[in-house]
């Protein structure tokens, strides 16, 4: 990828749904070669979708964030099948540094948030956690 491609894949990150024409006019190029670089881009599959960015301050937004946990023994395949088991990790990582595991946590409320947060620090083999609340977008 060049210049132009780079500045075009940033610019339909900030609006996927943004027209050639819109895009030739931000990029200061013709239409058509804001078109054939779009095509070349996800023929190759260096674009491999667009997609929709739902507004965060939604009512039903959801509460999400992250939780760093260490094992106090190294059975990080046994410890990490029982977290899974819990309902609002979206993801469970393996990772290096101190943290053995980071969950990410994504379910509706804060009560909810708290229950996973609980049921993880009582899970044997837990030994500490540090968890972080997404507020918003930056």
């Amino acid at each position: 990828m060049d210049d132009l491609d780079h500045r075009l894949v940033a610019e339909l990150r900030v609006n996927a749904r943004a027209s050639v024409p819109t895009l030739a006019t931000i990029l200061g190029v013709a239409r058509g070669t804001v078109q054939a670089r779009l095509n070349k881009l996800v023929a190759s599959g260096t674009i491999a979708g667009f997609t929709v960015k739902l507004r965060e301050n939604r009512p039903d937004a959801m509460v999400r964030g992250v939780m760093m946990i260490e094992l106090n023994f190294r059975n990080i395949k046994g410890t990490a099948a029982k977290l899974r088991r819990h309902p609002g990790f979206s993801a469970l990582h393996t990772t290096n540094g101190i943290w053995d595991l980071i969950g990410e946590i994504e379910v509706p409320n804060l009560n909810d948030f708290n229950t996973v947060v609980t049921a993880v620090r009582a899970t044997e083999g837990v030994a500490k956690t540090e968890t972080h609340l997404f507020l918003g977008p930056a």
